[in-house]
């Protein structure tokens, strides 16, 4: 087995089943049961996230008339929901990170529907023979290992073993980062040979798509009268996606198995920190005002 298999099979699994079980162990029950307390705002966030940005994406993708592995990989990002990163920024940022949570809790359930459906579409509308390529409908369930198993493990342990779960989420956060450093460092390294004509050829695509998540996320909810902290969260989990978990598809032997359709997640999650702090230090600097939380 090469070096690349190894990081490929075990690694990366590994990694991102370090950063989700740390998600898991920061929720609990009542985490989902919270969409009823705050519908609305879970409502809005939800549609932006599932509907508005894939279809954004995909625009992008045509003006910037992309290659067709490198849609493809554009569109893995899109679909791929948020991850511990949004919750970090959201708390910089003055958000609702109660919500951020449920929002993280519910993506990662219904990614693992979305994420294959607009792959799938996407390897059958931008490549020849696509459905060779390997997420299919049939590997639902190994996209839903990857994903939810986990997290569930983690909120089991939080449940049983709470005073533990709270020692642990410092260092789990600590690690999920690393991680994520790590998988857009291994990402890079496999396409090492290419990066500067990726970094020319989804570099802007990455920062434009990030700004415009962030803008969405904030703005939609605004105007249909969700509260600010509330929005905050949405603009963060909906501007903020889980890169690792779309380098992991993308690089995974079982899954998508092309370099390539990692790169714009790996590039994605060096660039989103510019939009996104510069966002988050614009919105908390912004003068509060007394809402009551919309229903």
């Amino acid at each position: 087995m090469t070096s690349s298999s190894v990081v490929t099979t075990v690694f990366l699994p590994i990694a991102l089943g370090v950063i989700m079980l740390g998600l898991g162990m920061s929720l609990t029950v009542q985490d989902f049961k919270r969409v009823a307390q705050v519908p609305k705002a879970t409502i809005v966030a939800l549609v932006c996230q599932v509907l508005l940005l894939p279809a954004i994406c995909l625009g992008l993708v045509v003006l910037f008339d992309l290659s067709p592995t490198l849609a493809v990989g554009m569109m893995l990002l899109a679909a791929s929901p948020g991850g511990t990163t949004a919750n970090l920024f959201s708390h910089l940022a003055g958000g609702d990170v109660a919500l951020n949570i449920t929002l993280t809790a519910i993506n990662a359930v219904i990614a693992v529907i979305t994420l294959p459906i607009v792959v799938n579409l996407s390897l059958s509308g931008f490549m020849d023979g696509g459905e060779e390529l390997g997420l299919q409908f049939d590997k639902m369930l190994q996209v839903f290992a990857i994903v939810l198993v986990p997290v569930a493990i983690g909120m089991l342990v939080r449940r049983r073993f709470t005073a533990f779960a709270d020692r642990m989420l410092r260092p789990l956060k600590i690690a999920a980062i690393v991680f994520m450093v790590a998988t857009i460092a291994v990402a890079v390294f496999q396409e090492r040979a290419n990066i500067g004509g990726y970094l020319q050829a989804v570099g802007a695509i990455s920062l434009l798509f990030c700004v415009i998540s962030l803008s969405v996320g904030y703005a939609i909810p605004r105007l249909l009268r969700v509260n600010r902290r509330q929005a905050i969260a949405s603009s963060m989990e909906i501007g903020i996606h889980n890169s690792t978990l779309a380098i992991t598809i993308a690089l995974s032997p079982a899954l998508l198995n092309n370099p390539q359709m990692a790169v714009p997640a790996a590039v994605y999650g060096v660039v989103m920190f510019i939009p996104a702090g510069i966002f988050a230090y614009w919105v908390s600097r912004r003068p509060v005002q007394a809402e009551v939380t919309t229903t």
